[in-house]
């Protein structure tokens, strides 16, 4: 078998002809009127404060954990700084309205034990507020997640329901811009 040798001079011409593009790729992004500033909020949001949720299910637990994650979530997915209610560009409020965990969705039987599937539901309202303007950036009632888990695993389900809905926020917020 006999291959053909490459040819130094094309491969250069190819190489030069890729950097001449990405470069003017690179320019023409920076310079369009589209782009992404602040990780999907406007350009003047750089700080926000998240207050906890008001709390309406008799599970206490739920609102430090959505408190949380919604913090550490919107923080580095969003491209913001953490900051005090009074020095913050943006707030995110809202409610937790309906949790409900002992849904039965499915049964299996292996041997003899058998296990059960689970699905719990959270309802949440929540908003995101420009604290100079006053205008809401992104808002959703009842926003609504499901989560399944294994029988007496509750714990795991919760913490994916609340992923989601922290999932859900920033994918809003970022769609609005």
């Amino acid at each position: 078998m006999s291959s053909t040798p490459s040819n130094p001079s094309r491969r250069a011409a190819i190489g030069r002809g890729l950097a001449v593009a990405a470069a003017a790729l690179g320019a023409s992004c920076r310079f369009s009127p589209y782009h992404f500033a602040g990780g999907g909020l406007p350009p003047n949001i750089r700080t926000i404060a998240v207050l906890p949720f008001d709390n309406q299910t008799p599970i206490p637990e739920l609102q430090t954990l959505l408190f949380e994650a919604m913090r550490n979530q919107l923080q580095q997915r969003l491209n913001v700084r953490d900051a005090s209610e009074n020095k913050a560009d943006a707030i995110v409020r809202g409610a937790i309205v309906k949790y409900d965990a002992d849904v039965p969705i499915g049964y299996a039987a292996g041997g003899q034990s058998t296990q059960a599937r689970r699905q719990l539901q959270l309802v949440v309202d929540v908003a995101i507020i420009d604290q100079s303007s006053g205008r809401t950036l992104f808002e959703r009632k009842a926003l609504t997640e499901k989560a399944d888990y294994a029988e007496r695993d509750e714990v795991s389900g919760r913490q994916k329901a609340v992923q989601q809905v922290v999932t859900d926020v920033i994918e809003g917020a970022q769609s609005q811009w």
